[in-house]
């Protein structure tokens, strides 16, 4: 079976001229297939203040009414999608960007109202592997954006974790795929005041422990639970690291 390495990376990181030279440049070293999963929020939130209308979070989440759809559709799908995608060809990847409605790539259902209207957000339900398996064995990289689609004809906001998560495990039906999430830390550590304390592999007894000696809280708990789903949908491995060190950080593994 062949390898494919699906990386996802938030807006932080593509945002910013530096990190995101460093990040393709780590990128166009992964041997083999390769998806790419982008976030975008911040600039999303920067251009929607410039056309005048309000950021609502909750809880960290976005409320997505159909002034932001029409925000994060123009910036997800194209602003920050089409600058990924034009870097990599300028490295000789023959990129690809896509929305979840581009070939029904990953379908939706928009968010039940339950405490919170999150308004034009997305559960995904879908996901055809085929139509990103074709791309791929075409010498294609797709470049996912945080958008998918309800059949319906409406463009929905989607989690980038998500989506690179939901796309890990369809296309490892498939490949054999590594899934790698990037953010500031070098990946999963035993103390956050020491940059040189990451824990090299996590295994499920391993993340129970560190859970109970209080090592792993917060938000890093729901970070590593979709991460050991993942293993057991058939992803071969999760690595949780630095956008400039993609082969380090921490490796999560289901034995």
């Amino acid at each position: 079976m062949e390898k494919c390495t699906i990386i996802k990376v938030g807006g932080k990181i593509v945002e910013e001229e530096e990190t995101l030279t460093a990040l393709l440049a780590e990128f166009a070293k992964v041997d083999g297939n390769k998806v790419l999963t982008h976030g975008g929020g911040r600039s999303a939130t920067k251009i929607a203040a410039q056309l005048g209308i309000e950021t609502k979070m909750v809880d960290g989440r976005r409320i997505t009414d159909a002034a932001m759809l029409d925000v994060v559709t123009m910036v997800y799908g194209g602003l920050v999608n089409k600058k990924i995608v034009a870097r990599l060809q300028s490295m000789g990847m023959n990129a690809i960007g896509l929305t979840g409605a581009d070939l029904s790539y990953m379908l939706s259902d928009k968010r039940p109202v339950k405490t919170v209207d999150y308004g034009f957000v997305g559960d995904v339900k879908q996901v055809d592997a085929n139509a990103l398996g074709r791309l791929i064995d075409a010498g294609a990289i797709p470049v996912l954006a945080p958008l998918t689609h309800d059949g319906k004809g409406n463009l929905l906001n989607t989690n980038a974790d998500t989506i690179a998560g939901e796309a890990a495990k369809a296309l490892a039906t498939m490949y054999e795929v590594t899934l790698t999430y990037c953010f500031e830390k070098k990946g999963v550590m035993r103390d956050q005041e020491d940059e040189n304390s990451v824990i090299p592999v996590i295994t499920p007894a391993l993340y129970e422990e560190l859970k109970s000696d209080g090592i792993i809280v917060d938000g890093m708990i729901p970070k590593i639970d979709n991460a050991f789903a993942a293993l057991a949908a058939g992803v071969k491995q999760v690595r949780i690291t630095r956008a400039d060190d993609l082969e380090g950080g921490t490796v999560i593994v289901n034995q």
